[in-house]
Parts: structure tokens; sequence; C-alpha cells
């Protein structure tokens, strides 16, 4: 199961400069047939509107080629984006990537 699992970690901002590099990133994945992207948040520092749509986008991707997409280490000014728009309904986001390990092991 672990070979099915990609990690993209991401870093400094995810803006509209950043979020191309980022959807790139989802095709090469989809190529690679992973069944779940984990996407690492934890040395993001900024996310806007860009971003959280390049997420989005890239959740409708995969989730097209029965991909699933999570999130982790999501720090409070990504959070509280994520809250105001509803998207912490919509994205599986866990506290750490250990967590996500965790529950990924106790789920095989």
């Amino acid at each position: 199961m672990r070979e099915q699992v990609k990690v993209i970690k991401l870093s400094g901002n995810l803006n509209a400069t950043t979020s191309q590099e980022f959807r790139q990133n989802i095709t090469d994945i989809l190529e690679s047939g992973a069944k779940i992207v984990l996407v690492d948040f934890k040395d993001v520092i900024f996310m806007d509107s860009s971003g959280l749509g390049a997420l989005v986008l890239a959740f409708k991707t995969l989730r097209a080629a029965d991909t699933k997409l999570v999130l982790c280490s999501i720090n409070e000014q990504v959070r509280i984006l994520f809250e105001l728009t509803n998207m912490d309904k919509v994205f599986e986001i866990f506290p750490s990537q250990d967590a996500f390990n965790q529950v990924l092991v106790s789920n095989t």
C-alpha cells in the first residue's frame, strides 16, 4: 500500500505564482498510478484563493481518476481559509504526516 501513496511537500506560499508548479506535480503523480496523494503543508506559510483553487482542481482531477487527495500539517492561516470557505468539509485533513501514516497502517 505504501508505494501507492505519493507525498507532495509544499513550502513557502501557495498562490498564483506557485500553483502552476503544484498542478504540474498533480499531473505527474496521476501518470504514476498513485491511489492516494498526501499534500504536506508543514512548510507553507501562506495560501491565497489561487492556491485554494489549485487544490480544488487537483481534488476534482484526482477524484475523476479514482485517486484520493488528503492534506496534513496545515497552519492556522490556512486552516482559517479552509473554514471560511467550508473546504475543511471537502478535504480530509490530518494534523501531521505521522497521523496520516497511523490511519493508513490501521486501514490495511
